[in-house]
């Protein structure tokens, strides 16, 4: 089987690879994010620092007060971030919002289950959920939502589409125009566009963990058991994937790949194993 090589594309500065990454990203203008927990607080707070780093360059932005005890971080355009906590405690306000200098500056909720937290180039916050949340949160129940970077909601998936109902948000990618959405249990790809209600998309397609779109072109990445590192590439039909081809990713070195994160940006998907210290890109652009 035809394979693709990775390519190296962001690494966490030797410097911090002794402290704990508590979640790692890359954001809506491609810079690559590792939240670091610093010193415990008081309670179940605590202070953490953020390394942001952007055309090889490092920087820190150091965090006060942190709540979140299973975290999801993403950047603000403003230069803040917003952190929320995957688990929602009945009544909780587990997403935090903090300013340039890490003050935080905004809680509100927005559910329990969060699997996927994307930030557009707007700092809207673009959250898909697992189906524990899907089944036990009254937010979280749409399975796909928008809300603002200060927590009002601005869109939610509706069952009046020809999806009725998302039990889990398997893969989420947020690009400039458009964000897709590849849910469970039927596996369709979903579009949403300048807030209307989604569009479906059949697709041959199960349990990837992530789908990269650019034009016509689709590639779904990930699979249960052998199917880890597949790549299936597709065109985009008006009411389906056409799968085109069946390929493997492979590291930037040409080993396999072992279990990772993945955060996808339109036509890129970005790749990143354990310890969690490197990040590396597929672009199908």
């Amino acid at each position: 089987m035809a394979a693709d090589r990775l390519t190296a594309y962001a690494r966490l500065p030797r410097a911090y690879r002794d402290r704990n990454v508590l979640h790692s990203t890359v954001d809506a203008f491609g810079r690559a994010h590792w939240l670091l927990r610093e010193a415990r607080g008081p309670g179940d707070l605590y202070d953490a620092v953020i390394v942001t780093v952007e055309d090889g360059r490092a920087y820190e932005t150091y965090l006060a007060s942190v709540r979140a005890r299973f975290p999801k971080v993403d950047a603000l355009p403003d230069g803040g971030f917003v952190v929320a906590d995957s688990r929602r405690r009945k009544g909780d306000e587990h997403v935090q919002v903090f300013d340039p200098p890490g003050r935080p500056s905004w809680t509100f909720a927005v559910g329990d289950g969060i699997e996927h937290l994307l930030t557009d180039e707007s700092g809207n916050l673009w959250v898909g959920y697992f189906d524990e949340g899907v089944g036990d949160d009254p937010l979280s129940e749409p399975g796909l939502r928008c809300w603002s970077s200060t927590g009002s909601p601005l869109w939610q998936h509706s069952s009046t589409t020809s999806i009725d109902w998302i039990l889990e948000c398997y893969a989420l990618n947020v690009d400039r125009r458009a964000v897709w959405a590849y849910p469970y249990p039927d596996f369709p790809l979903l579009e949403v566009r300048d807030g209307r209600p989604a569009t479906a998309r059949t697709t041959p397609v199960r349990s990837a963990s992530a789908v990269v779109v650019h034009g016509s072109r689709v590639a779904f990445f990930g699979g249960y058991g052998d199917n880890q590192n597949r790549l299936v590439l597709g065109d985009l039909t008006e009411t389906s994937v056409e799968p085109v081809e069946e390929r493997r990713l492979l590291h930037p070195d040409g080993t396999g790949l072992a279990r990772c994160r993945v955060v996808a940006r339109g036509p890129r998907l970005y790749v990143q194993e354990r310890p969690c210290v490197e990040w590396a890109v597929l672009d199908i652009s």
